[in-house]
């Protein structure tokens, strides 16, 4: 398959809103930071979803700044945490919370206005396999992100301590 089909086909996998907000990061930086800051302020109540997907806030220390970065991520609830998935909606980059929890894995999250601290840890390969079908079925459009990149997308495990 040439790159060029390559790129279309990971363009025509992803929602119309992923492909806006990735097509325009200065756009997607400022709804970001104004959905965390209404989501953390309403315990939830508004601009609790993302396409539909209910999200979490984690708060985390910047990778190199150490300031605190509150990030909407769509979450899997597992076990007495939850799952985050590291897709960036299937681009071939990670997003940049990533470096954050892979520097700094200690993270508060937030979920219908309760809280609870864990340390964010990324599964292996083999734990990723065993979890992706739970993954999936709560969104489907995971499996697409992943068939659309060649980077491994990480799944980070974070459960309260």
């Amino acid at each position: 398959m040439s790159d060029l089909n390559s790129k279309e086909l990971q363009k025509n996998s992803m929602p119309r809103f992923t492909r806006f907000l990735l097509s325009k990061p200065a756009f997607a930086r400022y709804f970001f930071k104004l959905q965390a800051f209404v989501f953390r302020n309403t315990n939830g109540s508004f601009m609790s979803t993302l396409i539909g997907y209910p999200i979490c806030v984690v708060n985390m220390l910047g990778a190199k700044t150490k300031k605190l970065r509150s990030v909407p991520i769509m979450h899997v609830p597992y076990k007495e945490g939850i799952i985050i998935v590291a897709s960036k909606g299937g681009a071939d980059e990670h997003p940049k919370w990533y470096w954050n929890l892979k520097t700094n894995p200690e993270v508060e999250i937030i979920i219908k206005g309760k809280r609870f601290k864990s340390i964010a840890i990324q599964v292996s390969d083999e734990e990723k396999m065993d979890l992706w079908p739970l993954i999936c079925e709560v969104f489907p459009n995971y499996k697409k992100y992943q068939e659309s990149t060649d980077r491994n997308i990480p799944v980070f495990n974070c459960q309260p301590f």
